[in-house]
């Protein structure tokens, strides 16, 4: 008969094993608990971004609840509204339509308003005193042809660029007071008291918008715009650096498959024309504050960001040297490794000093360091693009390779450009040298 046999464990073998087990175990722990804080640090932060946000629109709701208050007063107090009566009507629509997020588009449309009125009010009761004066039926037909004639020239002027864009709602209002005036008033003591009445009460509408939102929490544009365009320089910097350690690493497809994060802020900049445009023109609105004085040249920033859209679409091409199925060989990767990341770090390096250099509003030495360094950079590459180094192009490693490296050529001259505009900039802003 067979015998069982039994295999036993050594008791220092299973207490091994069992301690074995456990940095195991810790390690596991370990990597969740990190993992864990690193969501953890990145939903504060993201919930710190949106509540900073959110304040500034909860500010600005209950700023504009604190003006309709006030100018309901016209109507709550008897005193005062025996004094403006139905009219104190006016000055609370002028709230509602003036009060706007940034002082600066407030004070836009403010004076806009009271501009359009007082010009509208004024021809509307010279059309309205011509035509009581030649009386009968003369009357109306005059004002139908005053209205049909100023009508026509405002709306045209409205369909001009230049005007469309700074001055449109002041013509608009200007239309609308003329026809009130001209055809509600029948006789010219009616017209006079009509155009005054309305303009008095658009003044204190407008007088209660400027005293609260200039002097409560105020917002402005030109805030806005002054760090929108500093973070554009370190969006693309940072861009910049993702797509050089994408590139060189890509031959890992884990880490390729992460290339997409490295353009998002660039397709951000590229979508910033519109609220740039608007924010410069109501930063030219917006009376000395901070460290912005009078005619500040908010052009200049608007320049700097056609060529920042120009530099973000470039660093976008890159997308495709990552992105394409035929790809140079680790070899031929290697061999433009180190010029390539140094062109690279010095491009985020040139970025973010003009960046830092516009947050400040400090002079950065671009025709001394910057821009010589740019060129230097510049040429090193150019020593790339040679058949020692493609070798040879027609099976397409070298084409791709020449291809990226070219691009990047392309990002060091768009930089050279954009740190002159800088410079002007700091010209016409006249930064401080220390």
């Amino acid at each position: 008969m067979g015998s069982a046999v039994v295999v036993s464990i050594p008791e220092e073998i299973q207490d091994q094993r069992v301690t074995d087990d456990v940095p195991v175990d810790q390690n596991k722990n370990k990597n969740k608990t990190a993992a864990m804080n690193k969501f953890r640090n990145l939903f504060d932060s993201t919930r710190n971004r949106i509540k900073k946000q959110d304040m500034k629109k909860i500010f600005h709701s209950i700023k504009l609840g604190i003006a309709l208050v006030v100018v309901s007063l016209l109507y709550l107090l008897n005193p005062l509204y025996k004094q403006v009566g139905d009219n104190a009507m006016w000055a609370i629509m002028t709230v509602i339509v003036v009060f706007e997020f940034y002082a600066g588009a407030t004070l836009s449309k403010g004076l806009n308003r009271g501009l359009g009125t007082i010009f509208g009010g004024g021809l509307g009761c010279f059309a309205g005193s011509f035509a009581q004066d030649v009386g009968g039926d003369a009357c109306a037909s005059i004002i139908g042809v005053s209205v049909l004639v100023f009508g026509g020239i405002a709306t045209y002027l409205r369909l001009i660029p230049s005007i469309k864009k700074k001055y449109d709602y002041g013509v608009m209002i200007s239309i609308l007071t003329f026809n009130l005036v001209v055809v509600s008033g029948m006789r010219e003591e009616k017209i006079m008291a009509l155009a005054r009445e309305r303009l008095s009460t658009i003044g204190m509408g407008f007088a209660v918008c400027i005293f609260i939102n200039l002097l409560i929490f105020p917002a402005w544009a030109s805030d806005e715009l002054h760090h929108s365009t500093v973070q554009s320089f370190h969006n693309l910097a940072n861009s910049i650096e993702g797509c050089m350690e994408d590139y060189f690493s890509s031959a890992d497809d884990k880490k390729k498959n992460k290339s997409d994060a490295s353009f998002s802020s660039c397709k951000a900049t590229l979508n910033t024309k519109s609220k740039e445009e608007s924010l410069a023109n109501f930063a030219k609105w917006e009376p000395w504050h901070g460290k912005f004085g009078l005619n500040y040249p908010w052009n200049r920033y608007l320049q700097i960001g056609e060529v920042l859209r120009e530099l973000a679409a470039t660093v976008l091409s890159i997308k495709g040297c990552l992105q394409s199925p035929r790809q140079p060989t680790s070899g031929m990767r290697e061999a433009i490794k180190e010029a390539c990341e140094m062109g690279g770090s010095s491009i985020a390096w040139a970025l973010k000093e003009l960046g830092e250099g516009i947050k400040n509003m400090k002079r950065c030495q671009i025709e001394g360091v910057i821009v010589p360094k740019l060129k230097l950079v510049r040429q090193e590459m150019s020593g790339l693009i040679t058949p020692s180094k493609l070798g040879v192009i027609e099976n397409g490693d070298g084409l791709a390779m020449a291809s990226f490296v070219f691009l990047i050529m392309e990002i060091l001259e768009k930089v050279e450009e954009l740190a002159r505009e800088v410079e002007e900039l700091e010209e016409a802003g006249r930064f401080r040298t220390t």
